[in-house]
């Protein structure tokens, strides 16, 4: 790919480019000079090194000013990489969407944060990075959440804007950005720009030389157009000179590592290793003696991605709605004293560096956090431009909208028969909402990461159909092959089916999740997928929640209980993920009663305010069990519990189980009667809203009355398909003996009875159990 900055810069205005100049001048000196207060200045009350990334800040403060000052507009989405949140808080004060407080408080409490977050940040983050490779990702599915938002309410919503990513070079090696691009590429993607910063280096070490070729091919071969921005005005000139030929050749060849070590070395060291490859090129000489030691390091290092006309005009210039990658050649640390040097990622100026770069950007002591400190005669030119920059149109619209809420009918689905999983009703439960006229119906939407039959989706999607942007045949149904599945796609389809990767999942659960402030219209996403997969997507399910991104996983069949498929697809720690991932709210019925009155309550809690709501995993299986005929209270179930068999007189016992062991735990139950009358039996539905509660109000709490019906010194034994300290935790709650059974090791093929009974989760393990405690309690 030609190198973009071939062209004479023509089209960026020369006056514009001069002001974004002393921006980009700002910019710099703002996020380094917070980095400096927060390491040299501000008091340590710990010892501990706060950090900050002044280099790589200083990689991307060019794109940036370019792209906030000239480019974005309101709804613009933009995703900064982790490492430029301090260039990121600097213009957002520039544009006075920051205090200064935030950036003295830079790392501190209450300060602006490390990595740009949508919900600690105080100004306007869109996009919340931290986990590399994440944000850049997270804008492909906002892409296509976007255009779902715009095909089904083309009045409501606001002109789309474009989904940014800006991305560290050293990002790309992890595997979630090639699995998203496929995803995009199968998904006909619109409307996104990716930046990368090709400083060359990463945390530890200088990158590959041979990565540029595969970045241009790969995001070629994925339908994305490629920018590339390698060499800045002066570079430029030098190489319409004689020699510059050659000159050219020479770097294009230069290897990365050795780049970056004549970088940081300066000029002279720049003049001898050019002469000693080259000098005896024709021309060479005589154009290396033009400049002095100082010029000269400063043409070598003219990238295009530190040039702003270079910059702002690649940008200016792309009109298409197709992805686009820029590819931007930057020097880390770029114009800082440890510029290029291999260990500069976590460097920081000490107070000597700090106070010659401070004399160079012309800002008197006093005057470090004065917005146009350094630039008083460009003042009121540089107030004036800021006050026209596209990004700040319309100010008076929050760039967060605020979404309606959708209402939840009282008369909700409740499946009826014999015999069930929780899985299959599941399904059944968002058919009959599919087939009904309701606005909970119409902005439900559902994805799968190709398990959507085995996730027992398939009647909904029967009914509602799959998105795509365009109608797309079913050639099955047009050569009346018979099938199960009638899915067709089309505009008005609600469910988004995606190639088998777990990540890509739970990045799109985040952006449809977000739907409402990003995009102005509510969506209630529902996605499924195998239990132990949890595991595969955990990175990005709680990146997703990092965000308060709202929406329902259901993750089934879960356990041991999916007996002969072996220990690959049994899940064991997914319950303890379940309790101890922020803003989500697990719960795993054993009785389809019991999921309808979950799902209701879960769709409210989407749509709580903030610190209130939040998302819901619904933990699911396969075995099918009898449906007790009964009136229940769904108050106690989406508290967390319930007395299935209430304990009475002086209970000295109480069998505590969860999810598909119920009926072990029923049958139990029934043996244990003559030897224990008074025992109980306690069924959770959600041991995390009862850890949760208990932490804050004690035996006050739900799960501390329930257990009040017992003797003090009543014997617990819990059971469940998963980590026994899944409920372990409830003999703390009125400090009762407890005995806890669960699954500690790997699984295997086998039928139930079989792994029950080698696990010890079978009616025979749990009298065991109750018999051991009942010893113990009468020899106490």
């Amino acid at each position: 790919m030609p190198d973009a900055g071939l062209n004479e810069f023509s089209g960026a205005n020369a006056g514009d480019v001069a002001l974004l100049e002393q921006l980009e001048k700002k910019v710099l000196w703002l996020s380094s000079w917070m980095i400096h207060n927060a390491n040299q200045i501000r008091p340590s009350r710990d010892g501990l090194k706060v950090g900050g990334h002044q280099a790589s800040s200083a990689s991307v403060s060019t794109m940036l000013t370019a792209l906030y000052f000239s480019i974005l507009r309101p709804e613009d989405r933009v995703a900064v990489k982790p490492h430029a949140s301090p260039a990121y808080h600097a213009i957002q004060y520039l544009m006075g969407r920051q205090s200064r407080q935030q950036l003295e408080d830079f790392r501190a409490f209450g300060g602006a944060q490390s990595y740009p977050s949508r919900t600690k940040d105080q100004d306007d983050v869109d996009i919340s990075t931290g986990s590399v490779g994440l944000g850049a990702a997270f804008t492909i599915f906002a892409s296509l959440v976007q255009d779902y938002v715009q095909l089904k309410w083309p009045d409501a919503a606001p002109s789309p804007g474009r989904m940014v990513g800006i991305v560290g070079d050293a990002e790309l090696d992890e595997g979630n950005i090639f699995e998203a691009l496929l995803e995009g590429w199968k998904h006909d993607l619109r409307g996104v720009w990716w930046l990368i910063d090709y400083n060359r280096q990463s945390l530890d070490s200088v990158v590959t030389d041979r990565l540029y070729s595969r970045i241009d091919g790969l995001f070629e071969s994925m339908g994305w157009d490629v920018v590339t921005l390698k060499y800045g005005r002066k570079l430029h000139a030098a190489f319409a000179q004689p020699g510059g030929e050659a000159l050219r050749t020479w770097i294009d060849e230069c290897p990365n590592s050795l780049y970056s070590a004549l970088t940081y070395k300066g000029g002279g060291a720049w003049r001898e290793q050019v002469l000693a490859d080259i000098g005896s090129v024709d021309g060479i000489p005589d154009l290396i003696a033009q400049y002095d030691d100082p010029a000269l390091g400063e043409v070598m290092t003219n990238l295009a991605g530190q040039d702003m006309a270079a910059m702002a005009e690649a940008m200016q210039a792309v009109n298409s709605d197709r992805p686009t990658c820029f590819i931007a050649y930057t020097i880390k640390g770029n114009n800082l004293p440890f510029a290029g040097h291999k260990d500069n990622h976590a460097g920081i100026m000490n107070p000597a560096q700090m106070g010659e770069f401070q004399s160079m950007m012309g800002i008197a002591d006093g005057q470090q956090w004065d917005a146009f400190a350094g630039m008083e005669d460009d003042a009121a030119a540089l107030r004036a431009f800021l006050a026209e920059a596209p990004f700040l149109r319309d100010q008076g619209r929050p760039r967060r909208r605020e979404a309606a809420l959708v209402p939840v009918p009282t008369d909700f689905p409740m499946p009826q028969g014999e015999r069930m999983s929780t899985q299959e009703g599941f399904g059944r439960i968002l058919t009959d909402l599919a087939r009904s006229d309701t606005k909970l119906a119409e902005r439900i939407v559902t994805t799968s990461p190709d398990v959507t039959v085995s996730t027992n989706l398939g009647g909904w999607v029967n009914s509602r159909g799959i998105f795509a942007r365009e109608p797309q045949a079913d050639t099955f149904r047009d050569e009346q092959v018979v099938s199960a599945q009638r899915w067709v796609m089309h505009p008005e389809g609600q469910h988004f089916e995606l190639g088998i990767a777990e990540h890509n999942l739970f990045l799109m659960l985040g952006a449809l999740g977000l739907s409402g402030p990003l995009f102005g219209e509510r969506l209630l996403p529902i996605g499924t997928l195998y239990d132990p997969f949890v595991m595969r997507g955990l990175d990005a399910f709680n990146y997703a929640l990092y965000m308060d991104a709202r929406f329902m996983v259901v993750a089934t069949p879960s356990g041991i209980s999916l007996a002969p498929e072996g220990g690959a697809h049994q899940s064991i720690p997914t319950p303890l993920i379940g309790m101890g991932l922020p803003g989500l709210t697990y719960f795993e019925p054993a009785h389809v009663d019991e999921l309808s009155a979950i799902m209701r309550w879960s769709f409210d809690h989407m749509q709580a305010p903030a610190g209130e709501g939040g998302s819901v995993y619904l933990r699911l299986s396969t075995r099918s069990l009898a449906q007790p005929a009964r009136p229940l209270d769904p108050g106690a179930v989406v508290k967390g519990a319930y007395w299935l068999r209430e304990p009475s007189g002086e209970a000295d016992l109480a069998i505590v189980a969860m999810g598909a062991l119920v009926p072990e735990a029923l049958e139990a139950y029934d043996a244990l009667l003559e030897d224990a009358p008074g025992a109980g039996l306690l069924v959770v539905t959600s041991p995390d809203l009862l850890h949760r509660e208990w932490l804050v109000s004690g035996a006050s709490s739900w799960i501390g009355m329930l257990l009040s019906a017992l003797d003090d010194d009543a014997a617990l034994v819990t059971i469940c398909d998963g980590h026994p300290a899944t409920l372990s935790w409830v003999g703390s709650v009125l400090q009762h003996p407890v005995s806890a059974l669960g699954v500690t090791g790997f699984g295997q093929s086998g039928d139930l009875p079989d792994l029950y009974r080698e696990y010890g989760l079978d009616s025979g393990a749990i009298l065991d159990a109750c018999a051991a405690a009942l010893v113990k309690r009468q020899g106490l």
